[in-house]
């Protein structure tokens, strides 16, 4: 399993931007893929999830109504929209991917597979 995050970029606050992660193997259908953020010089937080059903969790209190991940299977992609961006949105964005086991997976650890990540910066 390969992923391969992008989208990322300058915008500035109150913009949007739209990362992809394009999953390569097999079995697209069968993972859950997850959306983390590592600001600068902090650790990496869990941003939101979809499981293979098109169940969607949120982690982060502050992305709640301006993020939304979705993914579309027919082209191994989970997509997650920004809007209402602000300064503390800035930070490199992970996609992860693990198999989906019937639960939600939020921990860094929950996940074996990531991409190389892609950078947001939002300006004031």
């Amino acid at each position: 399993v390969q992923l391969q995050a992008s989208g990322g970029g300058l915008v500035q606050a109150g913009g949007s931007l739209s990362l992809s992660c394009v999953f390569s193997g097999r079995g697209f259908n069968d993972y859950t893929v997850g959306w983390f953020r590592q600001p600068p010089g902090k650790e990496r937080d869990f941003v939101a999830t979809i499981r293979w059903n098109g169940g969607v969790t949120y982690g982060l209190d502050s992305v709640k109504g301006r993020f939304t991940i979705s993914r579309d299977n027919a082209k191994n992609t989970v997509y997650l929209q920004m809007n209402s961006l602000k300064p503390e949105d800035t930070a490199i964005y992970y996609c992860a991917a693990n198999i989906d086991y019937g639960i939600v997976l939020q921990r860094n650890s929950d996940y074996p597979y990531w991409g190389r990540g892609t950078l947001v910066t939002v300006s004031s």
